[in-house]
């Protein structure tokens, strides 16, 4: 049995993936969706979706406790 031809590796630095820009921005965005929902609150309710204002408001909370846990975990591999 012949050994498969290897393909050559490329040498590329090492990509920033601690997860802390990420997971800032996707809080960010469900601050944004949150506050853009907040003056349709009543209409929201009205139609039955009042809970996707909810949504936004955990996501953003579990977000932010999200940053700090990436946060902490690029503080400890650096040290």
């Amino acid at each position: 049995m012949q050994d498969k031809p290897r393909r050559p590796i490329a040498d590329v630095p090492p990509l920033d993936v601690d997860g802390v820009r990420a997971v800032e921005v996707g809080t960010i965005i469900w601050l944004v969706a949150f506050i853009g929902m907040l003056p349709f609150y009543g209409r929201l309710k009205d139609d039955g979706h009042g809970w996707w204002l909810w949504t936004c408001l955990a996501g953003f909370g579990l977000g932010a406790l999200g940053v700090e846990y990436c946060r902490r975990r690029r503080a400890r591999h650096q040290e």
